[in-house]
Order: structure tokens, then C-alpha cells, then sequence
């Protein structure tokens, strides 16, 4: 499945004349934003944050999808690829591949169910301990 997003807010990071077609981005969830819950940032290697994922019909272009759509369909972390810089903002798309992808209840690290194992009850939980195919579903604490 191919999702189109818009990179919102490029003018307060490094603005978006650098941003080429085909250079790969990473959107990774930002878990701690106490504005929006389903906050997605996105990442260029060597640079930093450049944006965020579009996140409302004002700063969405066309028929592309907002962070809210998205936010349940990806991983903690996950790549996608610039496909067209408007003066408007910018296109991107991400490749979501359903049948690959694993949904697991949070991982509590501190249980004693089975020590060298980690627990599938609802807990603490630390996105590091996902593997490349898990994401979270449920309240995290």
C-alpha cells in the first residue's frame, strides 16, 4: 500500500530548498508532544528534524494523508522518499507493507514471567525493544 504525506512546518527547521526527489526520510513518532498525540516527525540523516507530517487540512497538499491517518499504520520508526518539492510544500510517500508487519501489546521489560523472554502483559514500555517488524498498540505509561 502507497500513502502520500505532506511535510509541514519545513520553515522552522532548515525551510525545504535542499529537499530533493528521491532522498529518503525517516518519520519517527514522537511520543512526548503535548500538543498532538499523533505527532510524527521526520528526519533527514545528517541534518535533524525538518518537519513534521502533515497534521490538518490547511497543511496538507491534495489527497495526501495526515499524521492521524498514519500514526496506527507505521512503526516506532519508518522510512519514506520525497517524491515532489512544490513551492506550496512537500510530497512524500511511504510504502506500507501490511502482510510483514507483526501488532504486539506493549512490552513490560520488568516482569519475572519468564526471565530472558519479554512479557507480553501491558506495561512500561521502550520502543528499543521492538524488533523490525513489531509496532505498540495500547496505552503507553
Amino acid at each position: 500500500m502507497k500513502i502520500w504525506f505532506t511535510i509541514a512546518g519545513t520553515r522552522h527547521y532548515y525551510g525545504q530548498d535542499f529537499l530533493k526527489k528521491g532522498m529518503k526520510i525517516q518519520l519517527e513518532k514522537e511520543l512526548d508532544n503535548k500538543y498532538d498525540s499523533e505527532a510524527i516527525k521526520v528526519i533527514l540523516d545528517g541534518v535533524g528534524q525538518i518537519g513534521y507530517v502533515a497534521n490538518s487540512p490547511y497543511t496538507r497538499i491534495g489527497e495526501s494523508w495526515s499524521a492521524g491517518r498514519i500514526y496506527d499504520k507505521i512503526d516506532y520508526v519508518t522510512e519514506g522518499k520525497v517524491k515532489l518539492v512544490l513551492d506550496k510544500g512537500v510530497l512524500c510517500i511511504l510504502k506500507i507493507h501490511e502482510k510483514e508487519n507483526k501488532v504486539i501489546p506493549p512490552v513490560s521489560p520488568d516482569s519475572s514471567d519468564n526471565p530472558g523472554k519479554r512479557s507480553r502483559k501491558a506495561g512500561i514500555f521502550s520502543p528499543e525493544n521492538l524488533g523490525p517488524n513489531e509496532r505498540i498498540i495500547g496505552p503507553l505509561y
